[in-house]
């Protein structure tokens, strides 16, 4: 549901994949046993997401049949299915069975939206997502159809961007995310952050709107500053080394979920995971502090980052004073990238998107945010490098 929380003006986050905290079992019969890439049920099958739900349901309880050990020879009548969320690229869906003792268990199905392809590779997702699982994030795959997934529920609520500032939650999430780093994910290594930014650019500077009035706002944007700005910002960015680890890149309160009653927290929705950059995963979750309001005073002081970059880097003992300033600096140049990313899909999605939602507004916004911060971004890093050159 990537991303489903990036409204402003009060426009609400939904509840992310609604699968974290303590899972729910499907059944004492249909126990869902640790699975493999090749173990995972596969299906051809597509569920039109425009349907309403009452004519869905027996296409995802087909699904489920198909999907959850101990679920086929269910009779239809045993099943319960309620929307969870309609998010910005997918629908969610839980679909429950109550058992003769009154014992109910639950799945999620999640459906894409429309066009989300353009925006998210949905085979890298699926390649990801078993061994992530195996690593403890987000919820098992129990099923793969052609545009969704049958994934475990588990209980949990969404933190709000409040939460996410709270330092104690801050800490939890930066020893979780030092976690979710260290996830190898099987297949190539390369950092794929600025190769999507450019597939971006490409798709976003060939767009052509029907509405007179979204066409003029579009063609105020100059593609070629933006083009010399992002192969900048590169140029700068490579010249810091950053470690490349198996990234989320979307980090907002909707795709973070804690289990109160014990303390737990998880992370779901892996949607935009790659490999990428260290410093990005942290920079765009800092920029989610910003909140559905997309009031980016909210983004962490200098302090609030040295205590999420102690969590993450050593949490167990003292970090070293160059690991922190280097982290920092790392973190608040691709600041600028998390912007200009966000940015360029939004153009996307304001073409393509069935959503009401100003996202040429939004495109805009992030835009507008990156060139504010520019200049002390840019600044702090070329100092910083000029400092290493000058031992």
């Amino acid at each position: 549901m990537g991303s489903e929380g990036r409204g402003w003006n009060g426009a609400a986050a939904g509840t992310g994949d609604g699968t974290s905290g303590r899972e729910e079992k499907p059944t004492t019969t249909a126990a869902v046993a640790a699975v493999t890439p090749a173990d995972v049920p596969t299906s051809a099958a597509s569920v039109d997401i425009t349907l309403p739900l009452p004519e869905m349901t027996p296409h995802i309880i087909g699904l489920c049949k198909g999907s959850v050990k101990g679920w086929s020879s269910l009779d239809s009548s045993c099943f319960s299915i309620e929307t969870v969320s309609g998010g910005i690229t997918n629908l969610l869906l839980k679909v429950s069975v109550k058992e003769d003792n009154g014992n109910e268990f639950s799945v999620t199905v999640r459906l894409y939206g429309p066009n989300t392809d353009l925006v998210i590779d949905r085979k890298r997702e699926l390649q990801a997502i078993p061994y992530l699982s195996a690593a403890g994030f987000g919820a098992r795959l129990l099923g793969i159809f052609e545009n969704g997934v049958v994934q475990s529920f588990i209980n949990a609520r969404t933190l709000s961007p409040a939460d996410m500032r709270e330092p104690r939650i801050a800490a939890e999430i930066a020893k979780e995310l030092h976690r979710f780093h260290q996830v190898d994910i099987p297949g190539s290594k390369e950092p794929q952050l600025w190769n999507d930014i450019f597939k971006f650019l490409k798709k976003a500077s060939a767009l052509k709107f029907e509405d007179n009035e979204k066409q003029k706002r579009y063609e105020t944007i100059s593609f070629r500053e933006i083009q010399d700005e992002v192969k900048e910002l590169k140029d700068l960015a490579d010249l810091l080394h950053a470690p490349v680890v198996f990234a989320h890149n979307d980090l907002l309160s909707g795709n973070l979920m804690l289990n109160d009653s014990e303390g737990k927290l998880y992370f779901i929705d892996f949607e935009y995971g790659s490999y990428s950059y260290r410093g990005f995963d942290i920079a765009n979750h800092f920029n989610e502090y910003a909140g559905f309001d997309c009031d980016y005073n909210m983004y962490p002081d200098k302090d609030a980052q040295y205590h999420f970059f102690r969590n993450y880097l050593q949490p167990d003992r003292p970090s070293e004073a160059q690991d922190l300033e280097a982290l920092y600096v790392e973190t608040n140049t691709f600041r600028l990238a998390s912007h200009i990313y966000w940015a360029l899909w939004a153009l996307i999605q304001a073409k393509v998107s069935p959503i009401d939602f100003d996202y040429l507004g939004y495109f805009f916004l992030r835009y507008g945010e990156y060139k504010k911060q520019r200049e002390s971004c840019f600044s702090l890093a070329q100092s910083f490098l000029s400092e290493l050159r000058n031992g």
